[in-house]
């Protein structure tokens, strides 16, 4: 394993286990949801707004305690310890601390097990009710807070995101009279561990060795199709491909442009076919980059701790893009300094990822005479390369 890569991976696992507790294997397997119903007063319209429109500050923003009730929906936690939480959400309640649709993430201390858990709390409120209080200001607006409980805060937070979207995705189920509370609400909130946090985990107990071509399909922008898989591992792969691309990390309109070339270049899509006794892929590469990257989700500890494995895959989009950084200013020095062309060469021959670096810079550079005129050559040095 390269050395860099070996202290990224030592590296988050102290962070990920910086204490007894967080090195506990069933602080991962263990979750906990919680569903409230929130009953607030919204302020009047006059206490609401200044004369400018603006909002009038703490007194519209945080309402007093006695100014909202808090009752249970459904949990799956023991009494004591709903109590508690209840308590501390009621508190944030108080200081102004829940907005809808954006979750926190904070260190909760309750009477289970875990002792100390991650807990991610939300506060969502349906359309049809936000348009409802809209119209009507001075009118209650029913509305829900969700929590969910498991691991640490700092491993929770790495999927906050995440969580914000699922959160989302329950407003289509939750209705006043809860009529679908057993069928589809309780369901939904006992699977968010399930949903949530550990895809990236099956997918690499899934794939093994094979994780380094999915690995380069992603840094690849690569099109690709699952055959004959069940619904639940096709959305997973496709999770996983989105979370280990570099979208939003380098333009949109390069990840397009990249799109469109190696489609072009290859002429058919990325197949990952479930129809054998083993998993098998077409038309996919792989390099020495994408390989190490490997190593380190398969033969991490714990097993394959969801928390840490999210974070190893963060630090492989990290490294990804550092490298592009290193290769365009490369380029940069190439285009007045022939020794810098060859160290740009000797950079690509070197970093493990160069068949993927060049063509990220080359679809960046299109429009750019000079570093297009780099580009070129250091492509003709790597076909010559490949070729000897």
């Amino acid at each position: 394993m390269l050395p860099v890569l070996q202290e990224s991976v030592e590296g988050d696992e102290r962070e990920l286990e910086s204490s007894e507790e967080e090195r506990r294997p069933e602080r991962c397997s263990t979750s906990y949801y919680c569903l409230y119903h929130y009953l607030g007063c919204r302020p009047s319209q006059q206490g609401a707004e200044r004369a400018d429109g603006s909002p009038s500050g703490a007194t519209a923003e945080t309402p007093a305690a006695e100014d909202f009730s808090l009752s249970l929906v459904d949990t799956n936690l023991p009494t004591e310890a709903e109590t508690e939480l209840r308590s501390f959400v009621a508190k944030r309640l108080t200081k102004g601390a829940l907005f809808e649709g954006l979750g926190n993430v904070a260190s909760v201390e309750l009477s289970i097990p875990e002792v100390k858990a991650g807990c991610y709390y939300c506060l969502l409120q349906q359309e049809k009710l936000l348009e409802a209080a809209t119209l009507e200001s001075n009118i209650n607006s029913p509305e829900y807070v969700i929590c969910f409980l498991g691991g640490s805060e700092k491993g929770l937070e790495l999927f906050r995101l995440e969580l914000d979207k699922y959160v989302q995705d329950l407003k289509i189920n939750l209705d006043a009279e809860q009529s679908n509370l057993e069928t589809c609400v309780t369901p939904y909130l006992r699977s968010w561990f399930e949903d949530c946090v550990c895809p990236i985990q099956r997918v690499v107990q899934l794939f093994q060795e094979k994780l380094a071509f999915l690995l380069h399909t992603a840094l690849s922008y690569m099109p690709v199709e699952v055959k004959d898989s069940d619904e639940r591992t096709k959305k997973d792969i496709n999770r996983f491909l989105s979370a280990a691309s570099l979208q939003g990390l380098v333009q949109e309109s390069t990840m397009t442009s990249l799109c469109i070339a190696m489609t072009e270049e290859q002429h058919k899509s990325v197949v990952i076919d479930f129809s054998g006794p083993q998993l098998q892929f077409y038309n996919a590469g792989s390099n020495k980059f994408c390989e190490d990257w490997m190593q380190a989700f398969i033969n991490g500890p714990e097993g394959g701790n969801p928390f840490l494995l999210w974070q190893i895959l963060e630090n492989f989009k990290l490294k990804a893009i550092q490298d592009i950084n290193n290769l365009k200013r490369f380029i940069r020095q190439a285009e007045m300094n022939h020794y810098a062309l060859f160290k740009c060469y000797m950079f690509l021959k070197n970093c493990g990822s160069g068949d993927v670096l060049l063509k990220i810079v080359k679809v960046e550079h299109a429009e750019m005479p000079e570093a297009k005129n780099v580009v070129t050559v250091l492509e003709e040095f790597m076909r010559e390369t490949a070729v000897a």
